[in-house]
């Protein structure tokens, strides 16, 4: 996690050095409604909006909204698969994506890692096919004693690769999210932090993107 975490400030001081930087600044508040099935399959629903406050000036903008739904089957002990869609609106269009995942996750003393990589395709009427190859890592800690229980905080980081590519064009993206959680109750989670996007470096400007990220977890299975 340092290492990755290393390498991710070594890329954005990089990029500052050599080229100039745009800005973003906005929140993007999301609700996520988890479920478990018999067999060890599960599902998440999730709706985002994503809502601009700064882009070179102050001005607020309505940039989007996501809804997907995941479904995903544990496959052993620390793996799971899945897949699933998202329907995004914006600008009055929509576009619609595929997503396939693995996941693996190990607990150590007093915190928990998991690492995901996913492939999703993106299709619009008006532009082309995007695929795109992510891989994520990530870690929740306890702050309070070595596992999390109902009423406690926790820390969540995570630091995720995208390369993507639309027609002849290839991108990368980097993303640096560190989020506060709080256990509300057996079922329902809170967590509030920030989502650092870094893009568009390679061949253009670099677009920063600085995200307020909101986000409510309800279960409807206790815990």
């Amino acid at each position: 996690m340092k290492k990755n975490l290393l390498i991710f400030m070594l890329s954005a001081m990089s990029v500052y050095c050599n080229a100039q930087s745009s800005f973003q600044y906005g929140i993007i508040p999301s609700i996520n409604i988890i479920k478990k099935f018999p067999k060890n399959w599960s599902a998440n629903f999730k709706a985002e909006s994503r809502q601009s406050i700064y882009n070179q000036e102050l001005k607020y903008d309505y940039l989007l909204t996501d809804f997907s739904l995941v479904v995903t089957k544990r496959i052993a002990p620390n793996t799971s698969v899945g897949g699933g869609y998202l329907l995004r609106a914006e600008d009055g269009e929509f576009e619609h994506r595929a997503i396939q995942q693995i996941s693996f996750s190990k607990k150590y003393s007093g915190f928990r890692m998991a690492h995901r990589v996913m492939t999703d395709q993106t299709f619009a009427n008006n532009s082309k096919p995007e695929l795109r190859l992510r891989y994520r890592i990530s870690s929740e800690i306890p702050l309070e004693g070595q596992s999390l229980d109902v009423k406690e905080f926790y820390l969540k980081i995570n630091n995720e690769y995208l390369n993507s590519w639309q027609g002849h064009e290839y991108d990368l993206e980097i993303r640096g999210v560190a989020l506060l959680g709080y256990s509300v109750s057996s079922v329902n989670d809170l967590e509030i932090g920030i989502d650092y996007r870094l893009d568009s470096f390679i061949d253009g400007d670099p677009r920063n993107r600085i995200w307020l990220s909101i986000n409510f977890f309800h279960s409807l299975d206790s815990k």
